[in-house]
């Protein structure tokens, strides 16, 4: 059994208010993008942990669709970048250009100057272009030439990938996919959501309203931070993340390259809390541990070749995982 919760009525006393607010931003974007509520659920529970996302998924699944909607129902600034292998680092970060009736250079903001940064289609874009990212997602701030400017707060990175199509493409380094805090993987929808946006059931974009500022998300974060994480469920979570650190020996290390990094601990944790908070709780439960499993780990597992032989994906080794030591 988890430990019992203390009294957090003192703790969170604006839990009634979160809710409210995450329950009104969820429908919100439901009447947009109909038939993803895993989709929906793990952006919220990014923008409450304050951590970026990669999608992927096949074309025309809304995953363009999400990130306007998202921008549009927060009320903030968002631009998009469409990977392709001609793209430079300039083209996503901005660049210095000579005034010559000045004599002086003036700085140009490229792209990621922005709350929400759509990337659509990562993996095409060369590797010096994802190096830039890089700091821009860990560091939340751009070098150009030698002088740094941080990026607007709250800066939310939205990538997307095709998994199907590889052909020109630069898979992202670990070190590039450990900056996600979730990948989330979408599909094709069901036969009554196509029917239904057929029929124009959904909303446009352009009806949303504002349903939080940034004010309100910064406090909505500190919420997150507050709702009770027990020592056990912690413990769960550091003794799960070491299972895929016991190399060949072990049940699930058979089957990886490396483990995963203590980052994927903490992104853990404050996914559980986020997905506490989303559902009302003031405590995080066992399974909202296992209920964020799968978007957290399953971009950070480097599958060995033994895994390829026996058809086992990520997602069936997180499956196998939790089976071998449940949260509790």
């Amino acid at each position: 059994m988890h430990d019992a919760p203390p009294n957090l009525q003192h703790v969170l006393p604006d839990l009634a208010a979160a809710t409210a607010d995450l329950a009104r931003l969820r429908h919100s974007l439901e009447t947009v993008i109909l038939g993803q509520p895993g989709l929906i659920g793990g952006l919220l529970t990014a923008l409450l942990i304050g951590g970026h996302v990669l999608i992927e998924g096949p074309p025309g699944v809304a995953k363009t669709l999400a990130a306007n909607a998202l921008a549009r129902t927060l009320g903030m600034g968002m631009k998009r970048v469409q990977g392709s292998p001609d793209l430079l680092p300039s083209d996503l970060v901005g660049t210095q250009i000579f005034h010559q009736p000045t004599g002086q250079f003036h700085t140009y903001q490229g792209p990621v100057f922005t709350n929400i940064l759509l990337v659509d289609e990562i993996n095409r874009t060369p590797p010096k272009v994802q190096s830039a990212l890089l700091e821009a997602m860990q560091e939340q701030q751009v070098t150009l030439a030698q002088q740094t400017h941080p990026l607007d707060d709250p800066f939310f990175v939205l990538a997307t990938q095709n998994p199907f199509d590889h052909e020109g493409t630069y898979p992202l380094p670990d070190a590039q996919l450990d900056r996600f805090a979730l990948k989330l993987t979408i599909g094709y929808p069901a036969p009554e959501t196509e029917l239904a946006v057929m029929r124009g059931e959904h909303r446009s974009v352009d009806t949303l309203t504002p349903q939080l500022d940034a004010a309100r998300l910064k406090a909505l974060r500190q919420t997150t931070t507050r709702i009770h994480l027990s020592d056990t469920l912690a413990r769960s979570i550091v003794a799960l993340v070491g299972l895929t650190r016991e190399g060949p020996t072990g049940d699930v290390g058979f089957y990886l390259e490396s483990g995963v990094s203590p980052r994927a601990s903490l992104y853990w944790a404050a996914a559980a809390r986020a997905h506490a908070l989303l559902a009302g709780s003031a405590y995080v439960r066992p399974s909202d541990v296992t209920a964020v499993a799968a978007p957290v780990l399953r971009h950070r597992l480097a599958l060995s070749f033994e895994a390829a032989a026996e058809s086992m994906t990520a997602d069936a080794l997180i499956a196998r995982l939790l089976e071998l030591r449940p949260p509790a």
